[in-house]
């Protein structure tokens, strides 16, 4: 499945305009961390990371 969800990201020009970013945050209830993903297009990379 990996690959079909990759296979139309690239499709034309707007799979370069798109980024996997994943960050690691704290859960308030457990205190352990966990990591959130996501699809962001490249010109709001950093505030997905604020």
């Amino acid at each position: 499945m990996a690959k079909k969800a990759v296979a139309t990201l690239q499709t034309g020009n707007s799979g370069r305009a798109h980024s996997k970013c994943i960050k690691m945050v704290k859960s308030p209830k457990t205190g352990a961390y966990i990591f959130q993903e996501e699809i962001v297009v490249n010109e709001k990379v950093n505030e997905f990371f604020k």
